[in-house]
């Protein structure tokens, strides 16, 4: 039986253009203006423990530390496998001193809830809230380890703040920060081993994770040896004690010496753009222009349920339209209009997320990119239920 749908007004497609129509949520859109001659002085060719790599790789270190403001006390180290790795390592290391909270509001902290119940089997309680809404972080128990993300990636729901966080826990508090570093003030008191990945707000590449850890993680690594083997790749003690050379520049394994040139050049434009405030302030324009759009149009809004909460970086959107027939389709469907219009890519929505779209708006992306971008969307939506109401 056909479905009677209202009429539509007519159809117009925009003319302005994004300048850059790339807006995933990982791996992000490079600095504005980036080319790849700014890669010229990468020590390409040269062995990561020669002179001229260990320089390059403690600059990595020290300016992401002045930029975000990490205390002079924290380890910080560069480590595999993204920032995958770099939870995974944290986790494998410390967990299991005392039992654990973990915390999961949408896919990412779902993986580390499976981690540690089904591989690790350690004891845990687990606290979890459905996309768009946010677990209550005061009911949690700090005497134990805590195991959570600060933004979820693909929920688009992030920490208000870290105010709930006691000063005097007991255990110990595991953050993945991979969308949040560089565009949250992230309070370094309450985190105590801190997670991220250089393709995220920086717009880096892929595969490098940072670590960094606070002298409470610290003495956990040299007081508890957990009961599971650790692979090579893993180990961050010897002999009982933190091996120091992994944070200042001696890494693990061997890093692409053009990926960390790429990684300094995104930490110089921070420097340049205003540091950590600018680089924050540049997020939040970008997502408050797609926010004051979805206030504008009744047929869209945020994923997020609390305004508190709503991700700076990685919006994500729901269609709300009642004429809407199939949501996941129809999403997929506007998404597809938009790339091959080619002013946005890879803006559906996470896969395990509820259908929508997923709007990257970190601080290398220009807020006049957003706002060129947000007619096409509404172009876009018009076209796919003109299709939908045809078609039934």
């Amino acid at each position: 039986m056909a479905i009677e749908q209202p009429a539509t007004r007519p159809v117009i497609k925009p003319v302005a253009v994004p300048a850059n129509p790339r807006f995933s949520s990982g791996p992000c859109a490079k600095l504005p203006h980036y080319t790849l001659d700014l890669l010229q002085d990468a020590a390409l060719g040269r062995s990561h423990r020669a002179a001229i790599g260990k320089d390059k790789l403690k600059a990595a270190i020290e300016e992401t530390r002045a930029i975000l403001g990490i205390p002079a006390e924290y380890r910080i180290g560069i480590v595999p496998a993204s920032d995958t790795g770099a939870f995974e390592m944290a986790m494998w290391n410390l967990l299991g001193a005392r039992p654990v909270e973990m915390v999961a509001w949408e896919s990412f902290g779902a993986g580390w809830v499976t981690d540690a119940v089904k591989q690790l089997k350690i004891e845990a309680t687990t606290h979890t809230a459905a996309y768009g809404e946010i677990v209550d972080m005061a009911a949690l128990n700090y005497d134990n380890d805590v195991c959570f993300t600060w933004n979820g990636t693909t929920s688009g729901v992030r920490m208000a703040s870290g105010d709930v966080i006691p000063a005097d826990r007991a255990g110990l508090t595991l953050c993945d920060a991979t969308s949040a570093a560089f565009a949250m003030d992230l309070p370094w008191d309450k985190l105590d081993v801190t997670t991220y990945s250089w393709q995220k707000v920086l717009g880096g590449e892929a595969a490098h994770g940072m670590l960094i850890l606070s002298p409470r993680a610290v003495e956990r690594l040299e007081s508890y040896t957990p009961a599971w083997p650790l692979p090579k790749i893993f180990r961050l003690t010897k002999g009982g004690k933190l091996i120091e050379g992994i944070f200042t520049g001696a890494t693990i394994n061997t890093p692409s010496m053009l990926c960390v040139e790429d990684y300094l050049v995104a930490l110089n434009w921070a420097r340049e753009n205003g540091g950590l405030a600018g680089l924050i302030a540049r997020a939040d324009a970008n997502a408050q222009t797609l926010f004051d759009f979805c206030d504008a149009h009744p047929w869209i809004e945020n994923l997020a349920v609390d305004p508190a909460t709503r991700s700076n970086t990685s919006v994500c959107l729901k269609f709300t339209d009642p004429r809407i027939v199939d949501g996941a389709a129809f999403a997929k469907a506007v998404a597809k209009r938009l790339e091959a219009e080619g002013v946005a890519f890879d803006i559906g929505a996470y896969r395990d997320a509820p259908a929508g779209l997923r709007i990257w708006c970190g601080a290398t992306v220009e807020q006049s990119d957003i706002a060129a971008m947000l007619p096409w969307l509404a172009w876009a939506f018009e076209a796919e239920i003109a299709a939908q109401a045809k078609a039934a």
